[in-house]
């Protein structure tokens, strides 16, 4: 077991790899795909993790390939800490949104340039809706009982950029994005 706890990233990385050995690479490219709308996780920060699971037993690391590309895998102790992050209950959430911080700022804004930003992330959200809309509509009747747990994410993300472009749709008139020229700030 490490010498201290997992935080979500390792965690994340270690369930990946009960999929089979990845590189870093595939690491990332497999976050971006199924966590990137809820779970930020940079390439630098995948390869930190590696290296300190490694040095604790938690994956091994193994022979270089194309690219110098190095595969790993995790190990019994890996899914043992897995297994003990995955029991615990999840940390409280914290809305990070960098939108409403320019937003509760926004009287020091020239209210065409607020309304731009306005405009731009709700499209942004919009677009995000589609596509897991596109997902949705692409899953086997029998999605929710093969993998009941990839299908409760896309619903919440579902449920969450509807609930979010509601929010906008509900701003009070001074923050409602101009029809005209809102795309030019």
């Amino acid at each position: 077991m490490p010498d201290r706890p997992l935080n979500a990233t390792a965690a994340s990385l270690l369930g990946f790899l009960h999929d089979g050995p990845m590189t870093g690479w595939d690491l990332v490219t497999v976050a971006q795909q199924r966590i990137g709308a809820f779970w930020s996780l940079t390439q630098s920060q995948v390869y930190r993790e590696l290296t300190t699971m490694a040095a604790a037993g938690l994956v091994r690391a193994g022979e270089r390939g194309r690219r110098d590309r190095q595969p790993y895998e995790i190990t019994e102790a890996g899914r043992a800490a897995f297994a003990e992050w995955a029991r615990k209950p999840p940390a409280d959430e914290t809305i990070r949104f960098p939108l409403l911080l320019t937003v509760l700022f926004g009287r020091h804004l020239p209210p065409d340039r607020l309304a731009g930003f306005l405009a731009a992330h709700r499209a942004a959200h919009a677009a995000r809706l589609a596509g897991y809309q596109a997902a949705a509509a692409g899953l086997p009747e029998e999605a929710d009982a093969v993998d009941p747990y990839s299908v409760a994410t896309l619903r919440f993300g579902l449920a969450y950029e509807q609930a979010v472009l509601d929010w906008f749709d509900a701003l009070p008139d001074p923050l409602r994005p101009a029809t005209e020229g809102a795309d030019e700030a």
